[in-house]
């Protein structure tokens, strides 16, 4: 039986709401140089995934995309006011701000993709990830099931990229190969208002580079 997640979240600043959405095994800490800039002229709500940070685990079977989702509508319902609300994400966090305005459009104003991929069209390409998840997560201790949160099951994203009409701003480091070449697809298909390498900066830009990418997002906020 599925759980009903119970999701912790940090929040400071005052202003028109954005709500921030970490990567897989981090938490909403990370977000702490961006929020540091940001809440200085925007409420900033930063959220711990289920299974993440202060939000507890619930179980195998649990960490689907659409249960996950259902973490961020009702956050979205209970702290932001009913949105619409920016919605920034790194890397796992990133790709559910996608799915999120593809299935609920009017909850979202506008997408900050941080270091974000909008997933695999590829079957093959689909389980080299989840072999690689797979991977990460038997070298660590993780709440039972908790690695599903980041495994690709479908191309739902990527194929339906082009139905958001929502700006988009799209920031990535500049040695993150792998999330440029995605960055290159959102060129394509999104409405990007603004795409930002970050010099010298890798995959958590956001943690290396905080004000360079507050500095980024400002075009959609």
């Amino acid at each position: 039986m599925n759980q009903p997640a119970t999701i912790h979240s940090q929040e400071s600043g005052t202003g028109e709401s954005v709500l921030f959405v970490h990567g897989w095994l981090n938490d909403s800490t990370v977000w702490g140089g961006v929020v540091a800039e940001l809440s200085q002229s925007h409420r900033c709500i930063a959220v711990d995934l289920r299974g993440h940070g202060d939000s507890v685990g619930t179980g195998p079977g649990t960490y689907g995309r659409d249960l996950v989702l259902d973490d961020l509508r009702s956050v979205i319902a209970e702290r932001c006011d009913g949105g619409p609300v920016t919605v920034v994400g790194h890397s796992l966090g990133g790709y559910l701000a996608l799915a999120l305005a593809i299935e609920n459009p009017e909850l979202v104003a506008a997408l900050g993709l941080v270091a974000a991929g909008p997933g695999f069209r590829n079957p093959e390409s689909r389980e080299q990830w989840n072999s690689s998840v797979r991977a990460t997560a038997a070298d660590r201790e993780l709440p039972p099931g908790q690695h599903e949160i980041s495994m690709h099951v479908d191309s739902m994203v990527l194929d339906r990229l082009s139905e958001i009409e929502l700006p988009a701003a799209v920031v990535v480091g500049e040695r993150d190969k792998r999330f440029i070449a995605s960055a290159d697809v959102f060129d394509k298909y999104l409405h990007v208002a603004g795409r930002t390498v970050v010099p010298d900066a890798g995959h958590m830009v956001h943690v290396k580079q905080p004000s360079a990418v507050a500095e980024a997002l400002r075009c959609v906020l």
